[in-house]
């Protein structure tokens, strides 16, 4: 391997970062999105800011499981390391060839993302890196090995270190330094340490076996079994503290013969199709069509649920989102279960479809985009729901759960958001999309992948999904095949054509909100030919249903859910006519003669008699009735309809008095009045107070223009290749200005003379200024300087204090003077700037030219 490091050995991360090319700081910027906020000034910024606790932890979360256990290696390995001895920890002494071939890329991961930098003879772990995966007692190495030797015996007494060298049959020595030496040399040693070994009680034995994987800790008493005796006179068991003893780290790696790991995974886990379904896989056109029907649920239970909070859904709780009992009157009226329910809520939502009104009694209802996305086509309409799904934060799986403090989170809440989820519900399409088409997958092997590739971020060493990634996977799985984005478990072609659509994320490409809806258009094609075209006929029965045998134009679906009622849905829905149902129609502006002719147009079978009645009995007691407010009134021409009213006990409540012949006047409201009459069987009209038929339409209540939430990222957004060109640019040039070679500044005479008088009235020396300070020289160098420099071509360092009072330094390459103004190419913004010459607080001429 070559090691990168371009001649000399660097001594510091600055200094690797320095030898990098353009490519390579962008690569680090981009898989480490953290280190530009802000933007580094140099790249000794950046290589501080690389080291700093909360961006390694950060760094190492997102490594896959050989990557990591190849820096747990390092970790334990001297420092600096050279690669052979890190692969010796990886391999043993048998060696691997899988390792081996791996290995490299893994070292380049970690070089890549500033984890490790130097040589290949000199590899170093960043310093915080080390500090969170070398053993510790209090933090347990993943490797399983306790300290060194040398660790171990900080603050032995050097009489207790003889005679261990004593009873090792080693020579003594004259310092403990020198004593340490010579144990650490026997127990790397393997021919001598195999025969200290040969020598040991098969209980001794047996007590390392115990240690030698981990934790390699042990508790001891105050007289220690002779086995134990005989490992702690020999060194081979270290005292830790009074009560217990550790497994030199050098002991252990002899043990497991060089190994730093029991297990090392070097290649990533296969996603394996699942085999309980003979003949699983051969048919992708099952799974299409199940995808297909599964899509044509959803809109359907979208719409559903729009409709059921068309006139205003439930009212938002204070602490935001929906209560328990909202929530379960929503499954009732979708008919699913609550966490289900509770998906579809979220979906909605994070589509930008439903939403808070804002209102004094705050209600959720749908949101004037909905509107819009009710008039686009089938396919069109599921690709918005799908791309929603796929780029959302919000988890519908956490609805229910309870939060850190032990409240519950609830549909729509302000607590849902999680930031891995769309990488999650990505990587688990990716991952279906490796199987042949129409193969689901092993989910246990698709679970096994997932915690190889972020083992920090995985399951528990129980393998069960109790992570929140293992939990999101699964979550992913069950929503996919709700959305209709996977079929029988196997991704479907349509959910292939979104992915394939939005490109590779290994490539670092972020998309746009235009890449997409380009990329849900393509998976809408890839869709329409999969749903049925909408019908525009139904087949009425002599039962008084009509039977819809697929999706239906939308004029024909809306008239039937006013004009019937929905008896059951499936592969063809059944809607039953009742009285109720018909007088809602005729509420609102329906005729009789209207819903015949409707019925007759879009009707395969003839009109059942049946039927016709219905429409007419219903039609014709319609508007017989007329309610208005006196109070409120009913009107009919009918004398003997109102005695019957007047007569019937049931209208005793609504204190009915008889105007005229015709009227009766009421002391309810005309509300209350037409669902008492209602009640009593008959069929009353509401009134205007010119006399006309009131035409009542359900209210469509809408909040106002809403956008969809934005998705929370976990942790920094990755920037787009514009901003990171940029920050790359700007780094640069403040290296630099900040590491260029200057000649020194001549400090004006008027400066000394006050300096000598400064320091004579404190009775201190004036000492010569600092290498960081700015250029001083006074106006008329500059001036002159600068106008050499702009005649000759050559680049100066400036001094400069801004507008608001700001000072830095730069490297400039002066173009013109005048006018009290120097336009310049300015190295460090790497751009032509013009600065006043009143700002410039000195320059300096440099000792090699870097025009």
């Amino acid at each position: 391997m070559p090691d990168g490091t371009g001649g000399t050995p660097p001594r510091t991360l600055a200094e690797a970062l320095r030898t990098r090319g353009d490519d390579s700081l962008t690569a680090l910027l981009r898989a480490r999105p953290d280190l530009l906020n802000p933007v580094p000034n140099d790249l000794s910024q950046l290589a501080t800011r690389a080291g700093t606790r909360a961006s390694v932890v950060r760094a190492l979360e997102r490594l896959d499981r050989f990557t990591l256990q190849t820096a747990e290696a390092l970790a334990v390995a001297p420092e600096p390391a050279p690669y052979d001895t890190l692969r010796a920890l990886l391999t043993g002494d048998e060696g691997d060839p899988r390792i081996e071939r791996a290995l490299p890329g893994a070292v380049g991961r970690l070089r890549d993302q500033a984890l490790i930098w130097g040589g290949d003879t000199r590899l170093r772990l960043v310093r915080t890196a080390r500090e969170l995966l070398a053993p510790s007692p209090t933090h347990p190495s993943p490797t399983g090995l306790g300290p060194t030797v040398a660790e171990a015996t900080a603050g032995m007494s050097p009489g207790r270190i003889q005679e261990i060298l004593t009873a090792a049959w080693l020579p003594s020595t004259h310092d403990p330094v020198s004593a340490v030496a010579s144990l650490t040399e026997l127990f790397t040693d393997r021919t001598r340490m195999a025969a200290l070994l040969d020598t040991a009680p098969m209980e001794a034995l047996s007590v390392l076996d115990r240690l030698v994987w981990g934790p390699p800790y042990g508790e001891v008493t105050s007289s220690p079994t002779p086995p134990v005796q005989w490992l702690r006179d020999r060194g081979l068991l270290l005292p830790a503290t009074t009560r217990t003893v550790v497994l030199p780290r050098e002991v252990a790696l002899h043990l497991r013969a060089g190994r730093a790991h029991r297990v090392i995974e070097p290649v990533a886990p296969p996603v394996a199709p699942r085999t309980s379904e003979p003949g699983s896989g051969s048919r992708p056109q099952l799974v299409d069509s199940t995808a297909a029907g599964q899509a044509y649920t959803a809109l359907a239970t979208v719409e559903e649920l729009a409709k059921d909070w068309n006139e205003g859904g439930p009212s938002v709780l204070r602490a935001g989102g929906l209560s328990v009992r909202d929530l379960k009157r929503t499954a009732a009226a979708l008919g699913v279960t609550e966490p289900i329910a509770a998906f579809w809520v979220e979906l909605a939502y994070a589509a930008g479809l439903l939403a808070a009104d804002g209102e004094a009694d705050e209600r959720y209802a749908p949101t004037p985009a909905y509107d819009e996305w009710e008039e686009l086509p089938s396919p069109e309409r599921w690709a918005r729901l799908a791309v929603a799904w796929l780029t959302a934060t919000r988890t519908a799986g956490l609805v229910g759960g309870q939060d850190a403090k032990g409240r519950t989170l609830a549909a729509l809440g302000p607590d849902l958001d999680r930031g891995p989820a769309p990488e999650v519900r990505r990587r688990i399409l990716d991952l279906l999309a490796t199987l042949p088409e129409g193969t689901p997958p092993d989910p246990e092997s698709l679970m096994a992948r997932l915690r190889w590739e972020r083992p920090l971020r995985g399951a528990s060493a129980a393998g069960r999904p109790d992570d929140l990634r293992g939990r999101l996977a699964a979550w992913t799985l069950n929503e996919a095949e709700m959305l209709g984005l996977t079929g029988r478990g196997a991704l479907s072609t349509h959910g292939r054509a979104l992915l394939d659509a939005l490109g590779d994320p290994a490539e670092g490409i972020i998309p746009t909100p235009a890449d997409l809806a380009a990329a849900g258009l393509r998976a809408a094609e890839a869709l329409r030919p999969l749903l049925p075209e909408p019908l525009d006929h139904v087949l009425l029965q002599a039962d008084l249903t009509a039977v819809a045998p697929g999706p239906l134009l939308r004029p024909l679906a809306e008239l039937l859910s006013v004009a019937a009622e929905v008896e059951s849905t499936g592969g063809a829905t059944v809607y039953r006519f009742t009285p109720a149902s018909v007088r809602r129609a005729l509420d609102a502006g329906q005729s009789a003669t209207g819903l015949h002719d409707f019925l007759r147009a879009h009707s395969r079978t003839p009109v059942p008699q049946p039927l016709t009645y219905l429409v007419d009995d219903v039609a014709r007691k319609h508007g017989h009735l007329r309610v208005g407010s006196a109070n409120a009134y009913v009107r009919c021409d009918d004398e003997a309809v109102l005695d019957e009213i007047v007569a019937d006990r049931r209208s005793q409540g609504m204190r009915l008095r008889r105007l005229a012949p015709t009227v009766l006047s009421a002391q309810a409201d005309p509300s209350s009045l037409l669902e008492g009459l209602r009640a009593m069987g008959f069929a009353p009209a509401a009134e205007s107070a010119d006399g006309d038929v009131l035409i009542t339409r359900a209210h469509a209540h809408r909040t106002p223009p809403r956008t969809a939430p934005a998705p929370v990222p976990d942790g920094p957004p990755v920037p787009d290749p514009t901003l990171l060109g940029a920050a790359v640019r700007a780094i640069r040039a403040g290296d630099l200005a900040s590491t260029v070679v200057h000649k020194t500044v001549p400090e004006p005479a008027d400066s000394r003379s006050r300096a000598r008088a400064v320091s004579s009235s404190s009775g201190k020396a004036a000492g010569p200024s600092r290498s960081g300070d700015l250029p001083r020289t006074t106006s008329a160098e500059t001036l002159a300087t600068v106008q050499a420099a702009a005649m000759t071509g050559s680049a100066l360092w400036i001094g400069y204090v801004n507008a608001e009072g700001a000072a830095s330094q730069r490297v400039i390459a002066p173009v013109r003077v005048e006018g009290g103004f120097v336009t310049a190419y300015d190295h460090t913004a790497d751009e032509v700037r013009t600065y006043p010459l009143h700002r410039i607080t000195g320059v300096a001429e440099l000792a090699d030219d870097t025009a």
